[in-house]
């Protein structure tokens, strides 16, 4: 992986979240470390997709033996740096020598990421445990059709639109 203009390496908070009402959410990933914050934001479908990989990734990992984590502190972002991006591209890695995950994110489609999160392995499996219950927490399921149903009601295509399949609020 290239380098990033910003480095988190000392994280003490990774926290993904969705703000807003069912349907109408926005998703975020906000770091901490040291005084410096991260804010990505991001889609559904690219939060859900980083945790699955996280988790991937985990389940293959050998045995540590006890190692600890190594993070890269000469990499650190200044102090009291606040950095927000909308993620166009995630990247995710895990660095074997300092027993890290490591995950970029893009503003623009360049080399170079924008925030770089330093995560070790207990704080990326919470995360990514976080994640999907964060994404799951969502507006339910058609059972016919598997299109999620607002609030106000459901026209299932399943049903040729002709019935209101589902109202929650009822």
């Amino acid at each position: 992986m290239a380098g990033a203009t910003n480095e988190f390496t000392n994280i003490n908070s990774l926290v993904p979240e969705a703000l807003g009402e069912p349907g109408k959410r926005t998703f975020r990933v906000k770091a901490e470390s040291g005084s410096s914050t991260a804010t990505i934001w991001l889609e559904k479908e690219q939060l859900a997709q980083l945790a699955m990989a996280m988790q991937q990734i985990a389940s293959t990992l050998e045995d540590t033996g006890g190692r600890e984590a190594n993070p890269p502190y000469e990499h650190e972002v200044q102090p009291l740096t606040n950095v927000e991006l909308k993620a166009s591209k995630l990247a995710l890695g895990y660095h074997e020598r300092r027993a890290m995950f490591i995950v970029d994110a893009h503003e623009a489609d360049e080399d170079t990421a924008d925030v770089r999160l330093w995560a070790d392995p207990s704080q990326a499996e919470s995360f990514a445990e976080n994640a999907l219950r964060v994404c799951a927490a969502g507006r339910p399921i058609c059972p016919l059709c598997n299109i999620a149903i607002d609030p106000d009601g459901h026209t299932c295509p399943r049903m040729n639109g002709q019935i209101k399949a589902l109202n929650l609020s009822e």
